[in-house]
């Protein structure tokens, strides 16, 4: 990955909005062939995209189509979605990130990556990133997985 390209792509999503729905259709695009790139490609896309989310030049409700639960998800598009949010947390911090994250604004955007539809499925996601390293932005899942426990004890 070449900062150079992101920070040219990052300029011409601020320039218009033509150029960053072009942008916008091109992360659908990369996530749904994201399984055809070899590994050093999907680094390098998934790097990219990040850095067009972590300068708000791309919009976050990008993210709405990705689906993070077990069946949705093949080994390839995981390792995208982990690459993004960890260069999201290296780029942001975990503190800006997770706030970003906890937006109210921010919540249907990111309601398929943060599933709270059954329980399966929001293991699933506090598990995928507790093992990426960032199981500090699951706090409202853990929360929302321990008050339906205690509800069905």
């Amino acid at each position: 990955y070449r900062s150079f390209y992101g920070h040219l792509a990052q300029r011409f999503c601020l320039r218009g909005k033509a150029y960053r729905e072009c942008f916008e259709n091109l992360f659908v695009q990369h996530y749904a062939t994201v399984h055809r790139l070899d590994t050093n490609k999907l680094r390098s896309v998934a790097m990219f995209f990040a850095h067009l989310l972590a300068t708000d030049a791309l919009p976050w409700h990008v993210l709405a189509i990705v689906r993070l639960t077990e069946e949705d998800t093949t080994s390839s598009s995981r390792i995208f979605v982990k690459i993004i949010f960890q260069e999201l947390s290296e780029q942001l911090g975990m503190r800006a990130l997770n706030e970003k994250l906890q937006d109210p604004t921010m919540e249907k955007n990111l309601e398929s990556i943060f599933p709270k539809d059954n329980p399966k499925n929001t293991r699933f996601s506090i598990n995928f990133f507790t093992s990426i390293g960032l199981g500090g932005i699951t706090e409202k899942l853990r929360q929302l997985l321990a008050k339906r426990n205690s509800t069905f004890a």
